[in-house]
């Protein structure tokens, strides 16, 4: 059997690409006309795809490094690993909400340019009240985002003795299950504006989201506002932003995206994108793309796309055909229509759709032949048909 190709791009933690046996599959940074991709953060927009690609991993929640609209035209499914990191990403921002509320990071500097002097700890008792700070325990943060990093922020700061205000329009009853009892769950993002002392935000970046920090909703927040953005640069405008720190509407802004416009600026802590870098991280983040890959491309079994719907039936020895469709009307019909003019018996199907895109898998009672396949191929919305067994 010819081994699968599974390109490398950035280092992938060991522990993940191990998942994927060397019997099967054929993984590298020099392996080409891939069948898939496993990526961290390398920019792929202005790749051209191998024509045997079917799928590429992101080991992380973001896919903004990807060309998801070229991806799904192609019929090239999108992973991603969604909570993977959800734990470093909140022991970060739970440092950041410290860093907004006192200034570490500038008494830190202030020390470092002691040094050679003398008397250091005399000075050090003598100016430390330059950076005199406030303390978490009895603010309000406001958590936009509930998510699986946005609801362990939201927990952590009530186990920090704050108070805890979330909104999040598209919150699953999983994610609401998971949050203490005590995080008040606010009407809008207005009402979150005009009550927190604090607000960290956990969305992806989308049009709707872009800039959703701007003039407008900062004229909503209290005078002194500390904000907290570990998510992405273009949820903020900066200009806005800045206006708003040179006028004391905004205390601090914390960001884990770096800009040409941020960096360097008073009021702004802007970390190296820290956000999912620990060897934990990185391990649970490749370990689920890597499980995600094999699953696919091993049976057809999608979970955790962000452009095809979560399709799966659990493995067996039936042969199957996957297949890739848009979401119109008749579409099902026509597709059982074919297996039984072929006289093949449908043991087990399962089907679900993401906007206009839907995928089905349709377990058989023996494996269909080329001419099958060929005419599932020619129905009319269908883009993809691959057969396993």
């Amino acid at each position: 059997m010819e081994k699968l190709k599974v390109k490398l791009y950035n280092k992938i933690a060991k522990v993940g690409t191990d998942i994927l046996s060397p019997l099967r599959y054929e993984v590298g940074e020099q392996v080409e006309d891939e069948d898939a991709i496993m990526v961290r953060s390398a920019a792929l927009h202005e790749l051209q795809f191998s024509e045997n690609l079917r799928a590429i991993a992101r080991c992380g929640a973001g896919v903004n490094n990807i060309p998801v609209e070229r991806c799904t035209k192609a019929g090239v499914v999108v992973f991603n690993t969604p909570g993977a990191n959800a734990n470093a990403v909140k022991e970060l921002a739970i440092a950041s909400l410290i860093l907004a509320s006192r200034d570490v990071v500038g008494g830190i500097k202030w020390v470092e340019s002691l040094a050679g002097q003398t008397d250091v700890a005399k000075k050090v008792e003598a100016g430390k009240s330059a950076f005199v700070g406030h303390e978490l325990a009895g603010k309000t943060l406001g958590v936009i985002g509930l998510g699986a990093i946005g609801g362990m922020v939201a927990n952590a700061a009530i186990s920090l003795g704050m108070s805890v205000m979330g909104y999040d329009p598209y919150i699953t009853a999983k994610a609401a299950w998971s949050l203490a009892p005590s995080v008040k769950q606010a009407s809008d993002y207005a009402e979150i504006f005009a009550t927190c002392d604090y607000i960290s935000l956990h969305v992806p970046a989308t049009p709707q989201t872009k800039n959703m920090i701007c003039a407008k909703s900062l004229a909503q927040m209290k005078d002194g506002v500390r904000i907290i953005n570990l998510s992405r640069a273009d949820l903020v405008c900066v200009d806005d932003l800045k206006e708003g720190l040179n006028g004391g509407k905004v205390s601090a802004y914390i960001t884990d995206f770096p800009t040409d416009e941020t960096a360097g600026v008073k009021g702004i802590t802007a970390i190296p994108h820290l956000g999912a870098s620990t060897v934990e991280s990185e391990d649970h983040c490749a370990v689920m793309a890597a499980q995600e890959l094999d699953e696919f491309l091993s049976c057809g079994n999608i979970r955790n796309s962000v452009n095809f719907p979560s399709v799966g039936i659990p493995r067996s020895e039936k042969p199957r055909v996957c297949i890739m469709n848009e979401n119109i009307p008749n579409m099902l019909t026509q597709i059982t229509s074919v297996f039984s003019s072929q006289h093949i018996n449908i043991e087990n199907m399962a089907n679900g759709s993401k906007g206009e895109i839907a995928y089905t898998i349709v377990e058989t009672n023996e494996k269909p032949d080329k001419e099958m396949l060929e005419k599932l191929n020619v129905i009319n919305g269908v883009f993809g048909v691959r057969a396993f067994g």
